[in-house]
């Protein structure tokens, strides 16, 4: 499929006009303002904001095995306290258990003492990061640790995936080798939660705001959203499905009064895709069978939301005290393509099915119908770094509607931290800097390596893992021609 980058549009017209062909309700500012709307404060659902950007959690596939944070991983916390988002959103997916890490290096919950020093660390290096730029640093902020079980994706050890699954599903148990064996329990389950909540307790101990209890691409609590197989209390219906989500929840408000707790929710999803002989992305499910294995998924149409078990959702929520919900769609292991829209896919990706702006619109008009039925929820959207140049009148326009209340940043603060305080200061945006989705920072992961910015950060260009990185993509190119040659 032919592509046309957005740094490729000449003006915002031009832009605008490929932007209402996705879809006409879609649009931009002219002109970006500085401070604007987008550095101007906020003060909803207990929150005290001084502008409207947030860091997404990136992990960085960097921390010791024993799961402590390595300088690599605290100079991610650095940069992070540089960016001047007064919202930090969960950092970083922090494992609640050992063996539910998504891979060797990242950070996870041992025991009291190990954690509570790790999660102060984290929260140091974040703070010193706020110091040094001074006067551009937020004077009202909040700082949220993300708390996970990665499930059926978990790879704990380099000996390959070690999934822990919530039902058995007919596409994906093959991609990662589960089979009913690996089947947690409804018992098993309950450990896992009890997890969760010494987690939190560490977190709130270490001095952060609120827990994001993880609920999101395909990992543990969003997998439990499809359970519809599941017998017992936590498949079936929404009620079982959403239950231990929802005493997560209660339990961790009662072993940790005055924490926040919020949520990030795969709010829709799509089936999964597959990488075609072309090398292009292609539904794995058949065309004339209904789709009963997603959550927020049309079963007649899966490649199109429904939402009313999402809007029940959030509702329930609701009424479980959550004032903050950060959006997101899909998950990275089957539909990245809509997940983390991107011009160039990693190694073991597939070439877009479609222009990746199509991803985007898709999380600005998930972020739209949730503010249609919840006005007064606090909303963070997803999906902004593919816009690239066009990035901050797209935010601005959505922000300054009312659609979404805070611009949630994730790759893009890899190779550009200082994102948004440039956006709300006026400065340009030096192009040496704007991501451009070449997915390095996902290619070098899914070979053992580190995760950054290879291709913009000096850091990472000079870094031992780029020649090993350089030299996989090396040989994933020659596999792909082998392909096609056949």
């Amino acid at each position: 499929m032919k592509i046309k980058s957005p740094q490729r549009f000449k003006d915002a017209d031009a832009f605008r006009n490929r932007w209402q062909e996705i879809d006409p309700q879609l649009d931009l500012d002219d002109t970006v303002d500085s401070p604007g709307i987008l550095g101007s404060s906020l003060e909803k659902g207990g929150w005290s904001l001084s502008n409207r950007f947030a860091v997404q959690p990136m992990e960085g596939w960097d921390a010791h095995r024993d799961g402590t944070p390595s300088e690599e991983t605290l100079r991610r916390w650095h940069r992070f306290g540089e960016s001047g988002a007064a919202l930090v959103w969960g950092g970083e997916a922090f494992a609640v258990a050992e063996e539910g890490r998504a891979n060797p290096h990242q950070l996870f919950h041992r025991d009291s003492a190990q954690s509570c020093r790790t999660l102060e660390s984290l929260r140091e290096a974040l703070l010193a990061g706020k110091r040094m730029i001074g006067d551009e640093a937020p004077s009202r902020s909040v700082v949220g640790l993300q708390l996970t079980h990665s499930g059926r994706w978990s790879r704990p050890t380099t000996s390959g995936p070690s999934p822990r699954t919530a039902f058995e599903h007919p596409i994906l148990d093959a991609r990662v080798g589960a089979s009913a064996d690996q089947l947690l329990s409804d018992e098993e389950l309950e450990l896992i939660g009890e997890r969760y909540i010494e987690a939190a307790i560490c977190a709130q101990m270490a001095g952060f705001d609120f827990i994001d209890i993880k609920a999101c691409h395909g990992y543990l609590l969003h997998e439990l959203l499809s359970a519809r197989t599941r017998p017992g209390r936590y498949g079936g219906d929404l009620e079982g499905r959403s239950r231990m989500l929802r005493d997560l929840i209660s339990g961790v408000r009662e072993a940790a009064p005055g924490l926040g707790i919020a949520v990030r929710l795969s709010v829709t999803d799509v089936i999964p895709f597959r990488r075609s002989d072309d090398g292009e992305g292609v539904p794995d499910w058949p065309a004339d069978e209904n789709y009963d294995h997603g959550f927020g998924v049309d079963p007649a149409n899966p490649l199109k939301p429904h939402w009313d078990e999402p809007l029940q959702l959030i509702s329930m929520l609701q009424q479980q005290g959550i004032e903050w919900i950060n959006l997101t769609i899909g998950s990275p292991y089957w539909c990245p393509h809509r997940q983390r829209p991107a011009q160039y896919p990693p190694s073991d990706g597939y070439e877009p099915p479609e222009d990746p702006l199509v991803g985007v619109a898709s999380h600005i008009q998930a972020a739209r119908t949730v503010r249609s039925h919840f006005p007064q929820l606090g909303i963070v959207g997803t999906g902004w770094t593919y816009l690239q140049e066009w990035l901050p009148a797209v935010a601005q326009h959505e922000v300054r509607k009312g659609f979404q209340d805070v611009v949630g940043l994730g790759r893009s603060m890899l190779s550009y931290p200082e994102l948004p305080r440039d956006i709300i200061h006026g400065r340009t945006m030096p192009k040496k800097r704007v991501c451009r989705t070449f997915s390095d920072c996902t290619t070098a992961p899914r070979n053992g390596l580190i995760s950054g910015c290879f291709p913009l950060d000096e850091h990472y260009k000079s870094h031992p893992a780029a020649a090993e990185l350089k030299s996989v993509k090396a040989s994933a190119r020659q596999i792909a021609r082998e392909g096609e040659n056949h």
